[in-house]
């Protein structure tokens, strides 16, 4: 469905350190820079992207926006939450652990990267 996805954010460097650890966490390699202002993250289901905003304001986050990536193993969800604390980001919502889905139960934790962006690692379990 999704060709990627694009975040905003006002220090690409920092970002850059702290998506290498998160993603790295999951096992992705490190994002490839561009140009200064804009870093890719590629894998076989897609791309995700950091950019410094392009019309010269600041980044913002989206109210009620989160964006979720998978993670084969509730251990490496929580090296992925471990990895993004030491990097600059800053836990959110409840700690990670199991919540009870009508769908089925997943394993989730949630983090705000340096610019305030909400993601989560997601696990989905049995």
């Amino acid at each position: 469905m999704f060709s990627h996805i694009m975040v905003g954010a006002d220090d690409i460097q920092a970002s850059k350190t702290f998506y290498d650890a998160v993603l790295g966490a999951l096992g992705y390699e490190p994002g490839v820079m561009s140009t200064e202002d804009r870093c890719y993250y590629r894998s076989e289901s897609g791309v995700f992207a950091i950019t410094k905003p392009l019309d010269g304001e600041a980044a913002s986050r989206g109210n009620g926006s989160t964006i979720g990536f998978t993670a084969e193993t509730t251990a490496a969800a929580d090296a992925w939450h471990a990895a993004g604390i030491a990097n600059g980001g800053s836990t959110c919502e409840d700690a990670p652990g199991i919540r009870n889905n009508p769908n089925g139960d997943l394993y989730l934790a949630y983090l705000l990267d340096p610019s305030g962006n909400k993601i989560c690692a997601l696990r989905r379990m049995g």
